[in-house]
């Protein structure tokens, strides 16, 4: 049996490591189509009182067990229907 170099596993495992990291960063981001409440609050900008008092009653859930998943999309419906225009006094 031969015995392998500490620093010979390590640079294997170095390189491994590099290609996988390579290999992961030049696939594109699967964008999200649906997200938690908490990421959805954090998308808004908002905490989870604003989210269940002024935002929750407006927007449609999907359950998965426990889960409940809010669609991206609906987020946006949400924000395009109490957007408001802001103008400055002439």
């Amino acid at each position: 049996m031969s015995r392998v170099d500490n620093e010979t596993v390590a640079d294997v495992a170095a390189a491994v490591a590099a290609a996988v990291a390579a290999a992961v960063a030049s696939r594109p981001p699967i964008p999200a189509l649906a997200l938690t409440v908490e990421q959805a609050c954090a998308a808004l900008s908002v905490s989870w009182d604003t989210w269940k008092t002024h935002i929750a009653p407006d927007v449609r859930i999907v359950r998965i067990g426990r889960r409940k998943l809010i669609a991206v999309v609906e987020l946006q419906r949400w924000l395009d229907a109490h957007g408001e225009t802001v103008r400055e006094a002439a």
